[in-house]
């Protein structure tokens, strides 16, 4: 394997990765509805005189030809937490149907695009039924939040289903949740949806870095549209893939090891341990080109990894991602996990694969 050591490793544009991840950030890309941000990963592969494929299902996939044998591909996922409208209701609000799993209680107050199907965004606020405790008093405090408390409040003169339905809304339309990225001086990045669109930037970043340094091997690339509900990666991984490395937020919490300053690896999760062998050569990897490398196990999280093994893949697979705070509502990282992720991607990528 050819090695690098950390001061002979090129490095990441870090202000182009967060340029067009808050981009990506400000696309609305709830499961499903994914054609503008996968449309704008396509316009800065074009730019780089790149070109994807994307495959029946929607996901979108490119490669940087290596000067011999041997295939990596990093896969992440575009695809963000969302809604769809379940029913409108005779007061005109909109109940939901959650895209994706986190709890109510994290979107309660939070602004809304509803889009529908003739082409027009209309905007609204996520509330429950009980909003106002001058109204309500202890039954707010007491209101568990789930599907049939919560609705959309239209920011549109309508008191009726009919009212609403004249406004072009319909019962399938999708529902997208304010992202509202803020960066901030101390280095701070909070948004919803930095799970994943966090990942998708540092590949673009990685692919300009990449064109300019030659791999030795193949590195390709696999965002996929379907991630959090489960099937992301099922189709599409590219065909001569040998070794898949999932990029993925890592969750922050109390009795984990990932920080938001840190880039992690996830040795198992709910799909059980990834490939023993692939972790261990990212560790090694992470140890010689200086990423402090946290390991963490997370009981109740899955991966486009997961799904591409669940349907069949014959490769190892390994789990990396920048620490993320209050993962699935309103999130923060930090400019050094993404520092961290990129070095310790682009590494593996100009190191060679295994022997």
């Amino acid at each position: 394997m050819n090695t690098l050591k950390r001061q002979d490793l090129p490095l990441l544009d870090l202000d182009y990765t967060l340029d067009v991840l808050i981009r990506l950030l400000d696309t609305p890309s709830p499961t499903g509805f994914t054609e503008e941000a996968v449309a704008l990963i396509e316009a800065e592969l074009a730019a780089m005189g790149v070109t994807g494929t994307r495959n029946r299902k929607g996901a979108l996939s490119w490669e940087i030809p290596g000067r011999r044998e041997g295939h990596v591909t990093f896969s992440g996922h575009v695809d963000t937490l969302g809604a769809m409208v379940k029913a409108i209701k005779p007061s005109g609000r909109l109940a939901l149907s959650m895209l994706g799993s986190y709890d109510w209680a994290t979107i309660e107050g939070e602004d809304v695009k509803v889009h529908t199907q003739l082409g027009r965004v209309l905007t609204g606020t996520v509330v429950n039924i009980k909003q106002s405790g001058h109204v309500h008093g202890a039954a707010l405090r007491d209101l568990k939040r789930e599907a049939s408390v919560m609705e959309v409040r239209l920011d549109e003169v309508t008191a009726s289903a009919s009212e609403t339905r004249v406004l072009g809304v319909e019962v399938g339309d999708f529902v997208s949740l304010d992202a509202r990225p803020r960066l901030l001086p101390s280095g701070y990045l909070k948004s919803r949806h930095i799970d994943n669109k966090a990942a998708v930037a540092l590949f673009l970043a990685l692919t300009r870095a990449l064109l300019a340094e030659s791999p030795q091997r193949t590195v390709a690339f696999h965002v996929t549209t379907y991630e959090e509900v489960g099937h992301g990666a099922a189709t599409g991984i590219p065909a001569h893939t040998e070794e898949l490395i999932a990029v993925d937020m890592a969750a922050v919490g109390e009795g984990q090891t990932s920080s938001e300053h840190h880039c992690t690896l996830c040795v198992a999760d709910s799909g059980g341990p990834y490939d023993h062998a692939l972790s261990s050569r990212l560790r090694q990897v992470a140890a010689r080109c200086g990423v402090d490398l946290k390991v963490d196990i997370y009981p109740y999280y899955a991966s486009d990894g997961t799904a591409a093994w669940r349907a069949g893949g014959d490769f190892p697979v390994a789990l990396i991602g920048p620490g993320v705070d209050a993962s699935h509502a309103y999130e923060r990282t930090h400019t050094q996990a993404l520092e961290q992720t990129g070095r310790l991607m682009l590494a593996y990528a100009l190191e060679g694969s295994e022997g």
